[in-house]
């Protein structure tokens, strides 16, 4: 769970440039063209969306600075209401990604992450790939619910403490390569891993509270709903990782195997699991259990019920209520290694990143102000050219695009700039918005050849054991599989998840 936050500071000619041409090129548009005649409304969203994307595309201000924009500029240029907008900066989505991120805090405090992690290598053995494939696991696992920044934290520690128990017994030059594959197999877990689940990644949530927004009749995407696309495309990655990183750095000169003592001690180290941790341990997995079964789960022509049905309003309830819920319950069990403390207390979770809460409230107003003022229909009748392209083309050319695109922007801002584009689309072209919003949202994810592309990546490069070629080499066949990936699973799973029909528009998203 988790995005490339903006950097603190950059030299000031870095951000010279992109600061002063984000307004020059939105005033330009501003009073240079009229996109619509008869509604300058589109012409004034459409300034304002050049001006966030391009401080947003070169951080030119802290990304969460640009989130506010359209709080100010919408109600100045007479978009919208600023009452109406204030509203769209927290949300049942912002609750969510609040709530589960407060649960992951509480493992990290107590360090429950860290005891899973270590467990699940115990697991995968001594052979140096069967190690491999447990650090994957491990990391992949850990961000499905907790910042994937965190996650490579921990996981990195862990893995340089088996290189130098390798290297003290091997030799640095035999361990080298084996050394790119673990640290690399860290980095790009964290950001497959962060597909599988709704509050794994933040392009995630931002897709769901925009397409409810767009779309307020059509079916909700549910956590389940989304899991059961989401997990399967995450496992068939990482699997595909794994090969290749086999492939390309372990077939000469294998590391030798790696003494399993080396888990166990640091596992024993831990002691036994605590009270703290055996409550943490019981929220999560209630959590879990919970997002799971809420909503109904439709399995062929079986419905199971969720729980959501023994209340009287069932849809008054949704996940973020589940999380904000589950939070509050560590708040309140008092601990017993503090006096006077809880599981889950103050100090910990102010240490939300308060900067995507607001990335995610920017990105939704601008998606709204893009809808009302029409600038997303006007949008849609520009790009009918590709109307006449078979939709799978259309996929995988998105997906093509954004991949590459987050490589040098944040995988969250990319989503915000593109997907109302896509959704306006899709209505321009005749298809279920989904088809082209779903692989939309899973291809920023998909951001393996730079250190900058992500901060899993960045972390691991900051070891100092990885060359950039490495990186690059590796992220660009990883970049085209994910694509190919993307691509064929939104053609055959998601429409089956989601009963997408290709040759009927669905009533919910008729304008």
């Amino acid at each position: 769970m988790g995005d490339r936050p903006g950097p603190g500071t950059r030299p000031r000619r870095a951000t010279l440039a992109p600061l002063v041409a984000g307004p020059l090129l939105a005033t330009a548009l501003l009073f240079a063209a009229d996109l619509d005649p008869g509604h300058p409304e589109v012409t004034r969203t459409a300034a304002v969306a050049v001006l966030m994307a391009v401080w947003w595309v070169t951080e030119a201000v802290p990304l969460a600075v640009t989130a506010l924009l359209p709080m100010v500029l919408f109600p100045v240029l007479g978009i919208m209401d600023g009452r109406d907008v204030a509203p769209i900066y927290f949300n049942h989505v912002i609750f969510l990604f609040i709530g589960g991120f407060m649960v992951a805090l509480a493992m990290q405090r107590w360090g429950l992450h860290l005891r899973i992690a270590l467990r699940i290598l115990l697991i995968f053995g001594s052979d140096p790939r069967g190690i491999l494939l447990g650090f994957m696991v491990a990391t992949a696992f850990l961000s499905m619910w907790i910042s994937n920044t965190a996650t490579v934290m921990m996981m990195v520690s862990i893995a340089m403490a088996v290189l130098l128990e390798l290297e003290a017994t091997a030799g640095e030059a035999r361990v080298d390569r084996y050394g790119t594959a673990l640290l690399l197999a860290v980095a790009y877990s964290a950001s497959l891993g962060g597909i599988a689940t709704l509050v794994g990644t933040p392009p995630n949530l931002f897709f769901v509270q925009l397409f409810g927004e767009l779309f307020p009749a059509a079916p909700e995407i549910s956590f389940v709903r989304w899991l059961l696309f989401g997990f399967p495309i995450s496992l068939v990655l990482l699997v595909v990782v794994w090969l290749l990183l086999i492939l390309l750095f372990t077939r000469k000169g294998v590391a030798p195997t790696v003494d399993r003592a080396t888990f166990r001690s640091r596992y024993e180290a831990l002691g036994p699991i605590g009270f703290e941790e055996r409550l943490v341990l019981i929220d999560f997995c209630a959590l879990a259990l919970l997002w799971v079964s809420r909503a109904d789960l439709r399995l062929g022509g079986v419905t199971i019920p969720g729980w959501s049905r023994l209340f009287a309003h069932p849809g008054y309830l949704n996940d973020g209520v589940v999380a904000v819920a589950m939070a509050i319950a560590l708040f309140l069990i008092p601990s017993r290694r503090e006096e006077g403390g809880r599981i889950l207390d103050w100090a910990t979770a102010v240490r939300l990143p308060w900067s995507i809460v607001l990335l995610f409230g920017g990105g939704f107003a601008l998606g709204r102000g893009v809808d009302v003022s029409g600038l997303s229909s006007w949008i849609g009748h520009q790009l009918r050219l590709v109307e006449s392209f078979h939709p799978i083309a259309v996929i995988a050319a998105l997906c093509l695009l954004i991949t590459f695109l987050t490589e040098l922007t944040s995988n969250t801002a990319t989503a915000e700039i593109l997907l109302p584009i896509l959704a306006a689309l899709s209505l321009s072209i005749g298809v279920n918005p989904l088809l082209l919003m779903i692989p939309g949202t899973l291809s920023c994810s998909l951001a393996f050849m730079l250190p900058v592309a992500t901060p899993p990546n960045a972390i691991v490069f900051g070891t100092g054991r990885l060359r950039i070629a490495d990186m690059a080499r590796t992220g660009f066949l990883l970049n085209l599989a994910g694509v190919l990936i993307v691509t064929i699973a939104t053609w055959l799973l998601v429409r089956q998840v989601l009963g997408i029909d290709l040759a009927v528009m669905p009533a919910w998203a008729a304008r």
